[in-house]
């Protein structure tokens, strides 16, 4: 179970949105840079980064906001946020991310995300945003005839490293997670799952650690580590532990 801690970018800072709405962020006053580095010296072994003007756009906007947060860490970065396009895919991995997500693209056209999948094995991630259970796109501003979990479906034979379930509703709001809904994704494909949306306590981290979520690859946390409201060592701790006793 991997914990990755977010890193949301507008315009050039770090920011966490309450149930997606642009107009509602929080700022923080961590450079970007020294967030990721923060995260890194605290033991994390992944990053979540998210270009939040670029979901928006349609494009990359927040290019060296991202480029400081690669020269900081070596842990790997995981980025999503105006990727559609093969081209702009593979500049990023070029740029020495890790793993790009496709979002809105992903729901749009299934053969960018076959293509990207072959030519980048284990490197490229889909992004499924709901509310109420429906697909949101276009940084969460249109919603889509089409379920989450017909989309994570829609993923089973494309080859995606991982899809990342997002609960608009709960996103920002420290309400905990939407693990019934994350749950019944991941039961309805064989691509890893990590569950994302009001992450709040070590209470959280406690439920993670059960052997109903065994199934999942992760969780996304922002607003509870931004707040002091998790402990990052003691919530590692806790999945360091649980992982032991699954592999006993």
């Amino acid at each position: 179970m991997i914990l990755f801690p977010a890193i949301d970018l507008k315009d050039g800072r770090c920011v966490r949105l309450r149930r997606g709405e642009m107009a509602a962020a929080t700022v923080y006053p961590q450079t970007p840079q020294a967030q990721a580095k923060a995260f890194a010296d605290q033991g994390f072994a992944w990053l979540h980064v998210v270009d939040l003007d670029g979901a928006v756009a349609g494009r990359p906007v927040n290019r060296e906001a991202v480029a400081a947060i690669l020269s900081a860490v070596t842990i790997p970065v995981q980025l999503g946020g105006g990727i559609r396009d093969f081209a702009t895919l593979a500049s990023w991995l070029d740029a020495g991310v890790s793993r790009v997500i496709l979002g809105t693209a992903a729901s749009r056209d299934p053969d960018l995300v076959r293509q990207a999948c072959q030519a980048f094995p284990g490197r490229v991630a889909v992004g499924i945003d709901a509310r109420n259970g429906a697909v949101a796109v276009e940084g969460w501003a249109r919603a889509l005839p089409l379920s989450a979990v017909e989309l994570a479906k829609r993923q089973a034979d494309l080859g995606v490293a991982a899809i990342i379930h997002t609960d608009i509703a709960r996103d920002g709001v420290l309400k905990g997670l939407n693990l019934e809904a994350t749950l019944e994704i991941a039961r309805s494909t064989p691509v890893p799952v990590i569950a994302s949306g009001g992450l709040a306590s070590l209470a959280d981290i406690e439920r993670l650690s059960h052997p109903d979520c065994a199934i999942l690859e992760g969780a996304i946390c922002g607003r509870a580590l931004y707040e002091g409201l998790i402990d990052p060592r003691a919530a590692l701790a806790i999945l360091r532990s649980a992982g032991r006793r699954a592999n006993a």
